[in-house]
C-alpha cells in the first residue's frame, strides 16, 4: 500500500469515527434543543404577556389620572373665563391649571378675543406648548360639534391621542368649555413610564435568558439521565458482538428502560447457553472424530501393511494371486489407500478446529517447491509450469505442498488437461507470492462456485460416493489462511477453473503473532 493510499484510507476512517461521534450525541444534542426551544417559546410567551400586561396597566392608570385632572381642572379654571378672554387671562389661567395639578403637564389654551382674533396662552410660556404641536386629527376631533340626543349629553368631548416625539411619548388631550369659551389643550410627557417599562423590559429578558440557560443545563442532566441507560445498553451490546457473552447490565429502577435492561439481560444469558452448549457439542464432535482417528490409524496401520502385501502380489510377474478374487484385491487396495487419506485429513482438520496446527517455516524456492510436488505424484506430463527460479519465500514447505497437490489434483480430477501452474511476485500491500492453477475443462457451475471450499461438499447430490473425501479443498484453505494468506476460485473467460494462491513472501510475522496470541488463548481457556 503507498503512503497516498495509506493516507486516504486514515482520512476516511477519521470521517467514519466523527460522523460516528456525531451520531452518538445527536439524540443528545436533540433533546437539549427541544428542552431549549420549549423554555425559550415559554419564557418569550410570558415575558411578552407579562410586558404588554404591565405596559397597558402603566400607561392606562397614568393616561386616567393625567386626563382626569386635566378635565377637571377645565371644568374649574377654564370654564370660569370669559367667552372672549383675553390673551394674558389664557395665559394665568393656563399656568394656574398646570401649577395646581400633580401630574405635572403643560396647558394651552386658545380662544377667541373681543377683535375675533385667535388668542392662546400656554403654562410654558411663549416657547412651551402651541397650537402645532398638537395633531390635527385630534384638533378637528375636539372642534366638531356633537349632536346631542339620548345617548349623547354634550356637544363637546374630551379627546387624547399618544404620540412620539424626538423619541420621546407623549399624551396629548384636548377639549372645550361646554356653552362656550376657551379651548384646551394637554401635553403630558410619558418619558418616566417608558423608562420603568425599558426597565421592565430589560428584567423580563435577563429572566428569560436565565430560564434559557436553567432549562438547557436541566435538559443536560435529563438527557444524561435518560442516554446513560441507553449509551450502557450500546456498549454492552458492543461486548456481546465482540463475544463476550457473559456481559450483563444493572437493573434498576422500573421503567422503560429498566425493562428493556432486562430483557436484554434475558436475551444475552440465553445466547450465552445456547453459544455454550453449541460449543459443547462441537467440541465433543472434534474430540469424537479426533479420538476415532487416532483409533482408527492403529488398524489401518495392520491393514495397509496387508494391502501393501497383496499389492506387491498383485505386481509380481508370478501371477500368485487367484484371478478370482484379483478384482477384491485392488478394490481393497484402493479403498485402504482412500480411508487412510480421509484419516489424515480428518486429523488435519481436528488440529486446525482445535487451533494445534502450527507453520515450521524455511527459505524455499517457490518453483523447485512445485516441481517437487508435482514429480512426486507422477504429474510431469499433465502440468505446465510457468514459474521463474529465484522467486524465494518463506514459510512451511509441507504445507505449501498439501496445498498444491489439493489445488493441481484438483484440476487434473474435475477440470481438463493442460493444468497451466504460473508463479508472480505482486506488490499490493506487501510482498505476496500469487500461484494460479488453472484447468482447460468446463469450469466451476456457478451454483457450486461459492461452496467449493465447504467441507464434505460434492457438487453433485446424485454422487455422494467419489475418490475424494471433500476437504482437500478446505485443508488447502485452512493450510493458506494459517499463512495469511487467501485462496479464490473462479471462471476463466476463456475457459476452465481458476484457483488463485496468494500467499505473504515472509510469514515469519504471522508465526509470531500466532505464537504470542497462544499462551493468551490458553490462559483464557483455563
Amino acid at each position: 500500500m503507498t503512503q497516498r493510499e495509506r493516507g486516504v484510507r486514515g482520512w476516511a476512517a477519521a470521517r467514519r469515527a466523527v460522523l460516528s461521534g456525531l451520531r452518538f450525541t445527536s439524540l443528545r444534542l436533540r433533546l437539549v434543543v427541544v428542552f431549549g426551544l420549549v423554555a425559550l417559546t415559554a419564557a418569550v410567551s410570558a415575558s411578552a404577556i407579562a410586558y404588554w400586561l404591565n405596559r397597558e396597566a402603566v400607561l392606562t392608570r397614568t393616561q386616567d389620572a393625567v386626563l382626569r385632572d386635566f378635565q377637571q381642572e377645565m371644568q374649574n379654571r377654564a370654564g370660569s373665563l370669559p367667552e372672549q378672554p383675553g390673551q394674558a387671562e389664557l395665559q394665568l389661567t393656563a399656568s394656574q391649571m398646570a401649577g395646581n395639578s400633580s401630574q405635572r403637564f403643560t396647558v394651552l389654551l386658545v380662544a377667541e378675543n373681543v377683535q375675533g382674533r385667535t388668542v392662546s396662552g400656554s403654562s410654558g410660556g411663549l416657547s412651551g406648548f402651541s397650537l402645532q404641536d398638537v395633531p390635527e386629527s385630534l384638533r378637528t376631533a375636539v372642534d366638531k360639534r356633537q349632536p346631542v340626543g339620548d345617548g349623547n349629553t354634550a356637544p363637546y368631548h374630551l379627546y387624547w391621542q399618544r404620540i412620539v416625539d424626538d423619541g420621546t411619548p407623549y399624551l396629548v388631550a384636548g377639549t372645550r368649555v361646554i356653552g362656550g369659551g376657551a379651548t384646551g389643550y394637554m401635553l403630558k410627557s410619558l418619558e418616566p413610564e417608558a423608562k420603568d417599562l425599558n426597565s421592565l423590559a430589560w428584567s423580563l429578558g435577563i429572566a428569560t435568558g436565565l430560564a434559557l440557560i436553567g432549562s438547557a443545563l436541566l435538559a443536560q442532566a435529563a438527557a444524561t439521565t435518560v442516554l446513560k441507560p441507553v449509551q450502557r445498553l450500546g456498549v454492552a451490546a458492543r461486548r456481546l458482538g465482540e463475544g463476550r457473552l457473559d456481559t450483563r447490565l444493572r437493573v434498576s429502577g422500573t421503567d422503560e428502560l429498566a425493562d428493556l435492561s432486562r430483557t436484554f439481560n434475558k436475551a444475552a444469558e440465553a445466547l450465552e447457553k445456547r453459544v455454550d452448549d453449541m460449543a459443547a457439542r462441537d467440541e465433543a464432535s472434534r474430540r469424537f472424530v479426533a479420538d476415532m482417528s487416532h483409533e482408527l490409524r492403529t488398524p489401518l496401520t495392520a491393514i495397509t501393511a496387508v494391502t501393501e502385501v497383496l499389492e506387491e502380489e498383485l505386481d509380481s510377474e508370478s501371477g500368485g494371486l487367484d484371478p478370482m478374487i484379483e478384482p477384491a484385491v485392488r478394490l481393497v487396495v484402493s479403498e485402504t489407500r482412500r480411508l487412510n487419506d480421509l484419516v489424515e485429513n480428518l486429523m488435519e482438520v481436528t488440529r486446525f478446529d482445535a487451533g494445534t496446527a502450527r507453520l515450521v517455516l524455511d527459505d524455499v524456492d517457490v518453483a523447485d517447491q512445485i516441481t517437487a510436488c508435482i514429480d512426486a505424484r507422477a504429474w510431469l506430463d499433465a502440468v505446465d509450469l510457468d514459474a521463474e527460479r529465484g522467486i524465494h519465500a518463506r514459510l512451511d514447505p509441507r504445507r505449501l505442498d498439501v496445498i498444491l497437490a489439493n489445488l493441481v489434483g484438483n484440476a487434473l480430477k474435475h477440470g481438463g488437461s493442460p493444468v497451466r501452474v504460473s508463479v508472480r511476485v505482486e506488490h499490493t500491500g506487501g510482498e505476496e507470492v500469487v500461484i494460479r492453477v488453472r484447468d482447460h475443462g468446463p469450469g466451476i457451475p456457478k451454483d457450486v462456485l461459492p461452496h467449493v471450499f465447504d467441507r464434505f461438499y460434492k457438487a453433485s447430490a446424485s454422487r455422494p460416493r467419489s475418490e475424494g473425501s471433500g476437504l482437500g479443498l478446505s485443508i488447502a484453505l485452512e493450510n493458506a489462511h494459517i499463512h495469511g494468506g487467501e485462496i479464490t476460485a473462479e471462471n476463466s473467460p476463456e475457459g476452465g477453473a481458476v484457483f488463485t494462491l496468494r500467499l505473504p513472501q515472509d510469514s515469519t510475522e504471522v508465526a509470531l503473532a500466532d505464537e504470542e496470541e497462544r499462551p493468551r488463548e490458553n490462559g483464557t481457556e483455563k
